[in-house]
Parts: structure tokens; C-alpha cells; sequence
């Protein structure tokens, strides 16, 4: 089934960018980034930034955006059945590039997840055209059991500097 990523979540100063893939199903059902459950992300977010991960969606944007964080995904679009990475086909990449220069003040990209940072390394362009630190960090999917929620949350204290 083809699914279609949503837009960026930016202020124009953004100065981190969060890479996710693409969002999973219930993502995609509830229109929200990081809406499953058991998806670590607001959680993370939450402690790192003091506020409450279950406050409404547009609350927990409003967090991010006041700590200068942005938030969009490496792919526009992709075919997948179900919410795993390991299941995308024919994916088409967003245009980072632009969001970039539309964001200058963005110093930093970090992927939640390998599978995030595997598409962006294979669509971003060679040379000097871009040279922001890109830092892999856990992901927080609930499918990413491998390591402990105390210790994603240790290596995702980077993004606070």
C-alpha cells in the first residue's frame, strides 16, 4: 500500500532536525509523528524538555518548536505494508536539501534509526554542498526492543548540546 509522509514541523529558527523513515500505521491513522503507544519518542522528548508526553499532539509540537527542534521525515513516500522500515519499497525521498536552505540555522541532523539514516545517506548529494554532522541515534520505535528504554534515552541526551 502506498503511504505519504507528512510535512515538516519547523520554525524558521530551527537549529536540530529530527529524522525519522516514514510514519507507521498509526501515525498515518492519527496524523500525528510518533503516535503509536509504545514509541518512545514523546516520552524521550518529554524528559529531556520538561514537559509532559501526554499533553495534546499540538502541545508537545509547540515543546519542540520552542527548543528550536524540527521534525520531518527522509522519505515523502513509500509502498509498505504495515509499519515496519524493513518493508518499504520504491521509496521517494523528501527534498532535504531545500528544507535546509529554507532553515539555515539548522546545525545538526540526528536519524532515529539506522533505516532513517540509510535513506538519507543514499539521496544526499556528494561534495561540499552539504556539510551538517548527521548522528544516528536509537530508534524509538516499539519495534526496536534491542536496547533498553534507560539507555535510548541516555544516547538521545546528545540533541540537547
Amino acid at each position: 500500500m502506498r503511504k505519504t509522509a507528512f510535512p515538516p514541523v519547523a520554525a524558521a529558527d530551527a537549529k536540530i532536525l529530527i529524522l525519522g523513515s516514514m510514519p507507521g500505521e498509526e501515525s498515518l491513522q492519527r496524523g500525528e509523528y510518533y503516535a503509536h503507544p509504545r514509541n518512545s519518542f514523546w516520552r524521550i522528548m518529554g524528559q529531556l524538555f520538561g514537559f509532559a508526553p501526554d499533553l495534546p499532539y499540538p502541545q508537545r509540537l509547540e515543546q519542540l518548536l520552542k527548543n528550536r527542534i524540527a521534525l520531518w521525515d527522509v522519505l515523502s513516500a513509500c509502498t509498505r505494508d504495515g509499519s515496519l522500515d524493513a518493508d518499504i519499497k520504491s521509496p521517494e525521498p523528501n527534498d532535504l536539501l531545500s528544507f535546509l536552505r529554507e532553515h539555515p540555522q539548522i546545525g545538526a541532523i540526528y536519524c532515529n534509526g539506522q533505516t532513517a539514516y540509510k535513506f538519507l545517506v543514499r539521496n544526499l548529494p556528494q561534495g561540499k554542498d552539504f556539510l551538517l554532522p548527521i548522528t544516528v541515534l536509537p530508534s524509538t520505535s516499539p519495534a526496536h526492543a534491542s536496547i533498553s528504554p534507560i539507555k535510548k534515552f541516555e544516547k538521545w541526551t546528545i540533541i540537547k548540546g
